[in-house]
């Protein structure tokens, strides 16, 4: 960079991706003001412990930071906590903080995140009713969770489930209800959310499907829960997991072009060229679909920081990772690579009833995602493979005895592959 620079780079959000963003910036060379602001109080700290680790019996209350105490005052990162962004002057380049005060920045990064969807029924605001998405909520449903509490999780995605499966260890009584016909629909083929619901309620959870939630009752504290087809599940605590909404308002109100999430290029710039988004906040075009979507995921959150500096920087980027996503219910981990779609082929790899299988997802009879379910075995060479596009034979996918990479059409083609994942992977 050539120009002479005054202001800072102002990041918005210390989750993931604005931390990282941060980090990186001051790791690789930037000399400048870095101004991090934060509207909570506490250090920036890691969110997928919060339904993983915090929740589990016997476990502390903290969870862990993002960085180390010290961190940020030691590579001269100004943090700025208890305020957030009001207002951007984008011709002033400027941001102005809920306390009234002016940031000016050189550039700007929104890793504003995304927020718990709030239970649209009434007595949602009742005493005992809860959502999981920062530090304070995981701290409120761990105190709740005590032996003999009735407990009813509306929602079965992933947050969900590890909240159920929390709270039977630690000896609640737990009622699923999920409008939908499975676990974890959203995310995964019907061969996994059978695995996954036997694997409930052999621990003891009670899963109802098709259950709407039309209103919470209670006098003054939650009592029970009552659902559109007429049945009542009594309560002590509910913990809702219904998704989240990505908190676009601050850029919507710049003039920044949004849908359901802030519009990002490969780059992670915004419609204005001073501007970034990174993370849950931000929707993008797959380069390995085409197809537009919002992660919400660290491995997202952490690549896209990665490219909000490279571009700052102007250096090189890497090629895009593939996405991949995890979950922990009842000891057993499910781990994801790529985005599967609901019209994709799924082919079970293994037999789930040991345990430890895979499924994969063809598109056009190219690898589109693959489950993990127990093991790892398959998801390191599949990351190989979504990036090439190249066809497999489904029948060679099918038989767990054949190596995943394998089973790609045409001898000559295993070569590009191992090029391919050296470069990924």
């Amino acid at each position: 960079m050539t120009e002479h620079i005054t202001d800072p780079i102002v990041i918005i959000g210390a989750g993931h991706a604005g931390v990282a963003v941060a980090a990186g910036l001051r790791t690789r060379g930037w000399a400048g003001g870095i101004v991090l602001v934060d509207a909570q109080h506490d250090a920036p700290y890691e969110r997928p412990p919060l339904s993983k680790d915090l929740l589990a019996p016997g476990a502390g209350d903290r969870t862990a930071p993002l960085r180390k105490e010290g961190y940020y005052e030691a590579k001269g990162i100004e943090r700025v906590t208890g305020q957030a962004a009001a207002s951007i002057d984008r011709a002033g380049r400027a941001v102005v903080l809920t306390d009234g005060s002016r940031r000016p920045y050189y550039r700007l990064v929104l890793a504003t995140g995304s927020r718990a969807r709030e239970l649209p029924v009434p007595g949602a605001d009742l005493d005992g009713v809860h959502a999981l998405r920062t530090y304070r909520d995981g701290l409120a449903i761990k105190q709740s969770l005590v032996p003999g509490a009735r407990v009813v999780v509306i929602g079965a995605g992933f947050i969900g489930m590890e909240v159920a499966a929390a709270a039977v260890k630690n000896g609640c009584t737990v009622t699923v209800l999920e409008f939908q016909d499975r676990v974890m629909k959203r995310v995964t083929s019907e061969p996994v959310s059978a695995y996954f619901e036997h694997l409930h309620r052999s621990q003891g959870v009670r899963l109802e499907f098709g259950a709407a939630v039309n209103e919470i009752q209670g006098d003054g504290r939650v009592e029970r829960v009552l659902t559109s087809d007429g049945r009542t599940f009594e309560a002590d605590v509910v913990v809702a997991g219904i998704g989240v909404l990505p908190n676009q308002e601050l850029a919507e109100a710049a003039g920044l072009d949004c849908r359901d999430g802030v519009l990002v290029n490969e780059q992670c710039r915004t419609t204005d060229p001073h501007i970034y988004a990174a993370g849950d906040v931000t929707r993008y075009t797959s380069p390995f679909s085409g197809t537009s979507q919002r992660l919400e995921s660290i491995q997202n959150a952490n690549a896209q920081a990665e490219a909000v500096v490279n571009d700052i920087l102007d250096h090189q980027g890497k090629p895009a990772e593939v996405p991949w996503f995890w979950t922990v219910q009842h000891d057993v981990r499910l781990q994801t690579a790529g985005v599967m779609h609901p019209e994709d082929e799924a082919i079970v790899r293994g037999d789930p009833e040991t345990g430890k299988f895979a499924v994969v997802y063809l598109r056009d009879g190219r690898l589109a995602a693959v489950d993990t379910v127990g093991g790892l075995t398959d998801f390191r060479p599949a990351k190989k493979l979504i990036p090439t596009g190249l066809l497999l034979d489904p029948a060679l996918v099918a038989d767990p005895g054949v190596k995943l990479e394998d089973a790609v059409l045409g001898a000559d083609s295993r070569h590009s592959i191992h090029e391919a994942g050296a470069a990924l992977v």
